[in-house]
């Protein structure tokens, strides 16, 4: 009986460690006697020789339920071409082959399913007896082919929240104090995250402005837009994707620095817009960033976000018993009233180094903000509460004992 190898990989999220949990029981149910071995900080922990063996775990794995980031390390890691790298693959395989392993499980987003389809590719060039299957997980929500990524029900929820109560706050003080409050969100090449902002909007308008990166940036309109704002309302709630381009096509705020799959470094955009507010209009501002808050946030994790992250793993080891090497599980959407999804399946050669940005009829005409179309596929992805044990006022997330 074959062994499986699973990693995390990419920017993590609250959910990630529920693929985990729901691989590892359904891989277990499938194959009782086969191992599972993880890679510590994804790929690089293969490589590297640094592999742990669930089996020497004690403690149960339900903690992989409550606890947010990567349980087992995550990286950023670009694996080279199958067919003009064969050497290294074959270092590689003589790994899997060392602990009988037949199954490859990667947990990531665009850039991890195509880690995962050079391995799958890599197996068939080489003849290596191997079926490799990705876990979809993005908070960016863009991965080709499934309706959403588990991950972004979470973050979008959080966003929602935190704006609208930003919003509360900054109503009570426009008066005499800020009147603008700018929140930056993460989304390189797609809005998926700054349109979560809309479904702030529910009862009352909490969020004035969307900053999206499928929309090109109009400084001359945005300054206009926020001063009817504070004309009208008093205040302006503005959310901003890092991606925000320019006319030309180009980052409004970019940096030289990139990571190892050419992806340039982001970040900066909130302050360089509270600049361009503050010397065009002269009004106290407030900006901040969500960074990293946004994505680990498992004490507000959507249910729904957690429900469908768990299901992903668990069809990922179904997968692995009818041999699907190169595909991915994927949710397809059946409705929305009510809320309907099934799991189905997905080819990496349609998903890997592919991105899907958020549809025009989701933007409205004015380019600021959500439309109703966009708001009744974002509302149902943030439903339900979902929260960690807590212990002394704090979540726990108790870690797992993890053994080489």
């Amino acid at each position: 009986m074959k062994n499986a190898f699973y990693a995390q990989s990419g920017g993590v999220t609250s959910v990630i460690n529920c693929s985990a949990y729901g691989l590892f029981n359904g891989f277990k149910k499938h194959f009782p006697n086969s191992n599972i071995f993880v890679g510590k900080n994804g790929i690089v922990g293969l490589i590297e020789d640094e592999i742990y063996d669930l089996n020497k775990t004690q403690k149960s794995l339900d903690l992989l339920l409550d606890s947010p980031g990567g349980m087992f390390g995550s990286c950023r890691y670009k694996l080279p071409d199958p067919e003009s790298e064969s050497s290294f693959y074959e270092k590689i395989f003589k790994k899997f082959e060392d602990r009988n392993i037949g199954y490859f499980f990667y947990n990531g987003g665009n850039d991890s399913a195509d880690t995962c389809l050079k391995i799958h590719q890599a197996a068939k060039i080489l003849n290596f007896d191997l079926c490799a299957i990705a876990i979809p997980k993005t908070i960016d929500n863009d991965l080709a082919v499934t309706d959403n990524c588990p991950g972004f029900g979470s973050v979008a929820k959080y966003i929602a929240i935190s704006a609208k109560e930003a919003s509360l706050d900054i109503k009570s003080m426009c008066k005499t104090s800020t009147k603008v409050f700018i929140l930056e969100v993460m989304g390189r090449h797609a809005g998926w995250i700054a349109a979560a902002g809309e479904l702030a909007n529910q009862n009352g308008n909490h969020v004035h402005k969307i900053l999206l990166p499928e929309v090109p940036f109009d400084e001359t309109k945005f300054l206009n837009g926020v001063s009817n704002d504070v004309d009208k309302d008093g205040f302006s709630v503005v959310i901003a994707s890092e991606g925000l381009k320019n006319s030309s096509g180009e980052l409004y705020s970019n940096s030289r620095e990139k990571d190892s799959f050419g992806h340039a470094q982001l970040g900066g955009l909130a302050p360089k817009l509270a600049e361009l507010v503050n010397k065009n209009l002269n009004i106290k501002y407030h900006w901040s960033v969500s960074d990293y808050l946004q994505r680990s946030a498992r004490h507000i994790s959507s249910k729904t976000d957690v429900e469908q992250a768990i299901a992903v793993g668990e069809i990922a080891a179904n997968m692995a018993v009818e041999a699907k090497s190169g595909y991915m599980p994927i949710i397809k959407r059946l409705g929305n009233e009510p809320y309907k999804w099934e799991i189905d399946f997905g080819d990496l050669n349609e998903i890997a180094n592919k991105e899907k940005v958020l549809p025009d009829n989701f933007i409205s005409n004015c380019g600021f903000r959500i439309t109703d179309e966009g708001i009744s596929y974002l509302s149902p992805l943030i439903q339900g509460e979902s929260y960690p044990k807590y212990k002394n006022g704090l979540p726990s997330y108790e870690q797992l004992d993890l053994h080489f």
